[in-house]
């Protein structure tokens, strides 16, 4: 049987208003799941299971994950996003800013049992104590355990880092909730730029990002943690991306965006108060716990091939009529 352990992760998040790039850390209490031992299969893996017969869902059902992650798969969706990217299980695939590995605990142990690669880009240790500590934390829940998760790689990423790795050699590129905080770093033209480098001519950049309605006005820092669809689809175009397909899988039509600590008010961060612990006036948690995670756009990007190229726009009736004269 599996071990239960309590544990303390430092998520390796940013600071919503704070314009650094380097992690603020907040510690939360998690029960982690210990793997067994070894020759003892994991429940939902089989001791003999052959890469075709692990799955995202059983990966999603694995007993490493614990009961407060698996609270948020019906807001998260883990399996339909991960479809909806078009994920292979022997891809490389990078994930950008895991913070506490909620989608590490998912994405590592099912690219392992089907020959694929996860690597992790964080942000680099070097840039302060808490960016040390929080990727030294990140690594203790996956180091010890080689047979389930696979050998984890890392990269980093943040304003001031190199590339995440060697130019057109990865698969994916996926990065949940985090344009915001680079967008408050002036560093989310290079992101996408970064990630377009690295990624294979075809790969995919998978985001999931707290949606803006196009109704309100979007600040270029981000500060309610929210953004425009259209803006996000911009910044991967300028970088040479061509969005493929955008998905509602993650929508959330209760959610409009407008709260008093922008989406922090909402779960799984329920803010109550300012950073100053004033509460508002008539705040009423129990609304925000109703409207539950967020509203967010889900959007795969592709990088078009070496052959690939751009449709021509459509001629104007004063071009079409020019080309006839």
């Amino acid at each position: 049987m599996n071990r239960i352990i309590a544990t303390s992760l430092l998520a390796l998040t940013l600071a919503a208003c704070g314009g650094a790039d380097d992690a603020a850390t907040e510690e939360t209490n998690l029960e982690v799941a210990t793997p067994p031992a070894d020759g003892e299969a994991e429940d939902g893996m089989d001791a003999d299971a052959t890469p075709a017969s692990f799955t995202i869902a059983d990966a999603m059902e694995g007993t490493w994950r614990n009961p407060r992650e698996i609270e948020r798969d019906d807001a998260r969706n883990p399996a339909e996003t991960l479809e909806f990217f078009g994920i292979e299980g022997d891809d490389t695939v990078i994930e950008v800013w895991p913070g506490g590995g909620w989608y590490t605990n998912i994405i590592a142990p099912w690219l392992h049992a089907n020959g694929g690669t996860f690597i992790a880009a964080v942000t680099t240790p070097e840039r302060s104590e808490r960016a040390a500590q929080a990727l030294e934390a990140y690594q203790a829940n996956y180091s010890p355990y080689p047979d389930l998760f696979g050998e984890l790689q890392y990269t980093y990423y943040d304003s001031q880092s190199g590339p995440l790795g060697e130019p057109e050699s990865v698969d994916a590129v996926l990065t949940f909730r985090n344009i915001h905080n680079w967008m408050s770093g002036d560093h989310a033209d290079k992101f996408f730029n970064d990630a377009f480098a690295v990624l294979k001519p075809g790969g995919v950049l998978g985001v999931v990002e707290h949606r803006l309605p196009s109704a309100l006005n979007q600040d270029p820092s981000a500060p309610s943690g929210y953004v425009h669809q259209d803006y996000v689809t911009r910044l991967a175009e300028e970088a040479g991306f061509v969005l493929e397909e955008a998905s509602e899988i993650n929508a959330n039509p209760a959610d409009t965006a407008d709260h008093p600590f922008g989406v922090w008010t909402l779960p799984p961060v329920s803010r109550t108060t300012d950073r100053d612990g004033n509460t508002p006036e008539g705040f009423d948690a129990a609304k925000y716990q109703e409207i539950g995670e967020s509203d967010r756009m889900t959007l795969r990007f592709v990088k078009p091939g070496a052959g690939d190229t751009p449709a021509a726009p459509e001629m104007t009736e004063e071009e079409e009529e020019a080309t006839e004269e």
